[in-house]
Formats: structure tokens, C-alpha cells, sequence
């Protein structure tokens, strides 16, 4: 697995006259969880936009190992090896559980190599326990496998980033507690993981560092620690200090 340092410098992300991201610095480093946290409306979402180029950023660059990546369209970022999965699920529903899987290693692996996609594919699924509902169709399974199913696109595409949209919501406890382990295990192999999340607790068991936003703009950051006892972050988030 290649490693790769995600960076984002002074992003602006406007609407009309609305800044929806106020000049945002963060780094997601090779080999560590990074989380992003805040309330609602925080900006968190268009800021993973940005990154991963369903939006372009007002100003502000986006580095990739370095490179700038601010003005290459998505399927150029996927292809440099920068993977997310969304808040909102999105499967293809009349495909396999495998078939969804396969189209990200195909994407990034190419029709042409079918051996190399079968193998990415097969790897991803047996990493988040999907091997037994490979053949099943998407559409009728429940919201936590199309999370797992999700992720396991994204693994597919061999990343060396990844950005998660809340990974976590609508697994059960025993998802939740694979999904830990795995990113917990993506991490140590050096993939370098962005995410945002809700649940103080999860981000306690998974981050290494926090950022925290309010209103489009960075509270503060730091260690998950230091940043989820910070009173700031309490009452913008809405938990007691």
C-alpha cells in the first residue's frame, strides 16, 4: 500500500453570499486517523467536497503527496489514489454486493487487467466481512452492509487516502466494532484516514487528531484528547462541557 499526505490551505467554500468554509487548514497524515467534528451545518460536508472535488474551493489549495489537486476533477483525484465514501449511501441497487465493489477496482485497476480486479475485489469484501453476501443484489440489504459495502468500494480502488462521511451511522454494534478494527488496521498499514463523525465516543476510540469546526471555520485542533475536552467544542457541538 503507497502512503500519501493529504493537506487543504486557506479553503474558501462560498454559496452566493454565504462562506460555507472559511479559510480551513488541515493535514491528514500517512498511517493516521484524523477526525473532523462539529454540529450541523458546520461546513464538514462542502469541506470533504472540496477535498474530494465535487466542489472546487473559492480559494485555498488541495495537496496530494504534494501535488496540487485543487482543480483535477474527481475521477483524476481517484486515479492518484484519494477515495471517500458519503454521508448519504450511495450504491448502484441493481447490481451485486461484488458487482458494486468491482466497479471501483475496474475504475482504478482497469477493465483490462481482470485478474488484478478480481483479486481487489475479493480482498475488499473479505476485509469488511461482505464474502458471504457477494452474489446478494444491494437493494435488498440493510443500511449497515451498503455502509460496509460503501467502504469496501473504496478499499477497492487500492487509496492511499480515505475520506469518510460519518462511516459509522446505521451499523450495528458488531459492524461497528469491524469497522474499528479495520480502520484501526488501514491506519497501521499507512493509509492516511479523514473522517467525520458524530459520536464523541467513536471518535475518542479511533482519532490520533481532532479538528473541530463551527460555522465554516476552524474552533480548534489538536489531539483527540486535548480537542474533546476543549469547553469550546462541547457547546458547539451541544454536549455538556
Amino acid at each position: 500500500m503507497s502512503t500519501a499526505r493529504l493537506t487543504a490551505r486557506g479553503i474558501v467554500r462560498r454559496y452566493g453570499g454565504i462562506e460555507a468554509v472559511g479559510g480551513i487548514d488541515l493535514v491528514a497524515p500517512p498511517g493516521r486517523i484524523t477526525a473532523l467534528i462539529g454540529p450541523n451545518g458546520a461546513g464538514k460536508s462542502t469541506l470533504f467536497d472540496c477535498l474530494a472535488g465535487t466542489a472546487r474551493p473559492d480559494a485555498g489549495r488541495v495537496l496530494l503527496g504534494g501535488r496540487d489537486i485543487t482543480r483535477l476533477p474527481t475521477h483524476r483525484r481517484v486515479r492518484l489514489g484519494l477515495a471517500r465514501t458519503f454521508q448519504q449511501i450511495a450504491v448502484f441497487p441493481t447490481l451485486s454486493v461484488a458487482d458494486n465493489v468491482r466497479v471501483a477496482a475496474e475504475h482504478r485497476h482497469g477493465r483490462a487487467d481482470p485478474r488484478t480486479v478480481t483479486e481487489w475485489t475479493a480482498r475488499a469484501l473479505a476485509l469488511l466481512g461482505l464474502s458471504d453476501l457477494a452474489a446478494e443484489p444491494a437493494d435488498a440489504q440493510p443500511t449497515g452492509v451498503l455502509r460496509l459495502v460503501e467502504l469496501a468500494r473504496a478499499l477497492a480502488g487500492d487509496p492511499r487516502v480515505l475520506l469518510l462521511d460519518e462511516p459509522a451511522a446505521g451499523l450495528d454494534t458488531a459492524q461497528t466494532t469491524r469497522l474499528v478494527t479495520v480502520l484501526h488496521d488501514l491506519a497501521a498499514r499507512g493509509l492516511a484516514l479523514l473522517l467525520v463523525e458524530h459520536d464523541p465516543d467513536l471518535v475518542a476510540e479511533l482519532a490520533d487528531t481532532v479538528y473541530a469546526m463551527s460555522q465554516g471555520h476552524l474552533l480548534t485542533s489538536g489531539t483527540t484528547r486535548t480537542v474533546l475536552t476543549d469547553p469550546r467544542v462541547a457547546r458547539s457541538w451541544g454536549a455538556p462541557p
